[in-house]
């Protein structure tokens, strides 16, 4: 079976977007994103293939879910469910699920893993959640901290997650 893992960054009350765009510009998250997806797979929903400024992400095999059989994205292919995007994968494969919020909610009860990235504020404005990361089945495996600074107006921590 495929390793899968789930990333995002969230906000204090666990937001993650709003209007289909991030809520933070975090350099720090973006790069451990880069360093994390690429060579893998990476499984989205439409919203969040649509928001991805010049498309498909390079060097990665980028897979969109949507419930439309005929939809077209250029550099990924389309699947209609998560079950059926997970079957196609291979035994070996790294799978990350990016996003959305619907993508998160069914991809928790599948994942082997958490890679979050926990800012130390709240979103103005938010309109997508992550699920709730319940302690009674994950464990914190690992937090890096970082403090403010000159690039990234907020505390953060990369916060691994691994299932018990």
């Amino acid at each position: 079976m495929s390793k899968i893992s789930i990333i995002a960054a969230v906000d204090r009350h666990m937001a993650i977007g709003f209007e289909n765009k991030l809520l933070f510009w975090l350099p720090n998250d973006l790069k451990r994103f880069k360093a994390l997806t690429t060579g893998n797979t990476i499984i989205m929903g439409r919203k969040t293939f649509e928001s991805l400024p010049k498309g498909a992400l390079p060097n990665r095999r980028n897979i969109v879910l949507s419930s439309n059989p005929n939809l077209q994205c250029e550099g990924a292919e389309v699947f209609t469910s998560l079950e059926s995007a997970l079957n196609n994968c291979r035994e070996n494969e790294q799978v990350y699920i990016i996003g959305g919020a619907s993508i998160y909610n069914q991809a928790l009860a599948v994942a082997d893993e958490l890679c979050l990235t926990e800012i130390d504020s709240i979103a103005p404005q938010a309109d997508a959640f992550f699920p709730e990361v319940l302690p009674t089945i994950w464990h914190e495996k690992s937090r890096e901290a970082h403090p403010v600074d000159e690039k990234h107006l907020c505390a953060y921590a990369f916060v691994d997650y691994v299932r018990k």
